[in-house]
């Protein structure tokens, strides 16, 4: 059952240091490309993934073709993908040992939800961590806690 709660989804944020966000965007009219800066904000360290734009950089970071590029522990997969391709992203995550993955507002794959579930990471669905955070008043990760 994907995470719904505000004590559920306050302990998944309040706990996560790392992001990889599928389907980042280098454009600013994107939402991916807002919500990325607001993570960062918040002190997370957020790895765009975007073959479109692989090498690039976006908000500071280099954009990586895909989930398996990535070397370090991801805590969260945020995933900005149409909802029948996020399915996609939910494999990568679970092949990498992501330990959550989000679906942002608006993304419902339920067959994905359970197949992460299945294996153990948390889902969220159709929410938007940028609007959780301060929502949820979540403080500020500090330098000192990131990894």
């Amino acid at each position: 059952m994907p995470l719904t709660t505000d004590a559920e989804i306050r302990d998944l944020l309040e706990n996560a240091r790392t992001i990889a966000m599928v389907g980042a965007s280098d454009r600013p009219d994107r939402p991916s490309y807002r919500v990325m800066a607001t993570l960062q904000g918040h002190g997370y360290r957020v790895i765009p993934v975007n073959p479109q734009i692989t090498g690039e950089h976006v908000h500071g970071e280099f954009v990586f073709r895909d989930l398996h590029q990535l070397g370090d522990p991801i805590d969260i997969v945020d995933i900005f993908r149409r909802s029948e391709v996020a399915g996609e992203a939910v494999d990568e995550a679970i092949a990498i040992g992501a330990k959550a993955v989000w679906m942002q507002q608006g993304v419902i794959n339920e067959a994905a939800a359970a197949r992460a579930e299945a294996a153990g990471l948390k889902v969220v669905m159709d929410r938007c961590p940028a609007i959780d955070i301060p929502r949820l008043g979540i403080a500020k990760i500090a330098a000192s806690q990131r990894v």
